[in-house]
């Protein structure tokens, strides 16, 4: 009998900007896959919802306030630290300019190139990004 792991809530926003661009950060030191690039984001806090943990998130990692999302989709990934459940949205909407807040670096990238032009992606990014270019088609 195979035991179930623990499943970590996390909630994502992809930040899309005027010109069709899309935000990434890079994973501070002392985390897990530290250097590797991601959606912004973090763990759902019990009783909190998505967009909450997305304004909560956003403001603690990039110091902007985020007025809406839209939910993309719910992606599961088995990574070997956890098992999560990612619910990806779409922020079009935000006050403020994004900065690393916690030491991060930050790359804008055009939705329309095939690869970011910073790696190593997270694995559980590609998806992600795959369903954008879907939803924007």
């Amino acid at each position: 009998m195979t035991q179930q792991r623990p499943v970590t809530e996390v909630a994502a926003g992809i930040l899309l900007d005027a010109q069709g661009r899309y935000l990434l950060g890079q994973r501070p030191a002392g985390k897990p896959y530290a250097g590797y690039w991601e959606v912004p984001g973090g763990k759902i806090e019990k009783g909190e919802s998505v967009f909450a943990a997305l304004k909560r998130e956003l403001q603690e990692e990039l110091g902007i306030e985020i007025q809406s999302s839209e939910e993309l989709t719910i992606l599961e990934h088995d990574y070997p630290h956890a098992y999560v459940r990612l619910h990806v949205s779409v922020i079009r909407h935000w006050s403020g300019t994004p900065q690393g807040c916690e030491g991060q670096a930050l790359s804008w990238e055009l939705l329309d190139a095939q690869t970011p032009s910073v790696e190593p992606l997270l694995p559980a990014a590609w998806p992600m990004l795959e369903r954008l270019r879907d939803l924007l088609a």
